[in-house]
């Protein structure tokens, strides 16, 4: 069954587990109750251009090929320009337009391309989509992993693609849910006896454009302690727990703020109808 066919059937993800701790509210707006986005952020589209230049740039490795920088930051130019170019529904952040962020995404991926040596890891596999059984939950885990490399030793190494405002603290990385899961998957997809690590590849929005790599590894108590994460989402999800967040410091650009509203609006009505 290829990723779209499972998409198509009830799942979790590591972002799905992560909506519904940051806010439970919007995790039912988008993943229960369909309901349509009022907007899409532009770091949403921004991100998505760069995640298909860099798409590209590695399976091109994969095949023996090194794009040259301009290469890779045209890429992103034509991805920018297909997604977000006269597209009404995005909404900028201050300072932020479609020719800012069309100059801006190339000097990232110049910063990207530098880091990069042409004798670097070999690749064994770009956005590899996978599932994963959790004892205890009918549903799978779905996700796709950006990029899978082996390093001169044979060990293998699990990279996720990060476009971000700021740097990452190692404890961020370590607690990450979304690497633990991409290790589960690559050590149960035949890379058992393989040592794994797991690292955040993160091209940094700020005023210069920057690049940074975060290592790390995943353990048995770590793996653990994601299954016991996820089960207990899953029952909070059946049960239909759906608390809301909305003193999150996300909200003010959260895609369904507006639905949140009239979700708290028609709680009030039915609070100020109901008998004493």
């Amino acid at each position: 069954m290829d990723l779209n066919a499972w998409l198509e059937k009830p799942h979790l993800s590591a972002t799905a587990v992560n909506d519904y701790q940051e806010c439970g509210l919007r995790y039912r707006l988008g993943r229960i109750d369909r309901k349509t986005p009022e907007c899409i952020n532009d770091s949403r589209i921004f991100g998505s251009a760069i995640h298909r230049a860099l798409k590209v740039f590695h399976r091109e490795r994969m095949y023996g090929n090194f794009l040259d920088v301009e290469e890779l930051v045209r890429g992103f130019a034509q991805s920018w320009r297909e997604e977000a170019e006269d597209r009404i529904s995005i909404r900028w952040s201050p300072q932020a337009d479609f020719e800012t962020l069309l100059v801006y995404g190339g000097l990232l991926l110049e910063a990207y391309h530098a880091a990069h040596p042409r004798d670097g890891y070999r690749v064994i596999a770009v956005e590899e989509p996978f599932h994963l059984s959790v004892e205890g939950i009918p549903v799978p885990i779905v996700g796709v992993i950006d990029l899978v490399e082996e390093d001169s030793s044979g060990t293998v190494v699990v990279v996720d693609f990060k476009t971000t405002g700021r740097s990452y603290s190692s404890e961020e990385v370590n607690r990450s849910l979304q690497l633990t899961l991409y290790s589960m998957a690559v050590r149960g997809g035949g890379f058992s006896d393989r040592e794994i690590l797991v690292r955040y590849d993160c091209l940094i929005k700020t005023r210069k454009p920057g690049f940074q790599q975060y290592y790390s590894i995943r353990t048995a108590e770590d793996e653990a302690r994601a299954v016991r994460k996820i089960r207990q989402v899953w029952d909070g999800v059946v049960k239909g727990v759906f608390i809301p967040n909305d003193q999150s410091w996300k909200c003010q650009r959260c895609e369904y703020r507006g639905h949140c509203d009239a979700w708290f609006a028609e709680r009030e009505s039915e609070a100020v109808r109901a008998p004493a």
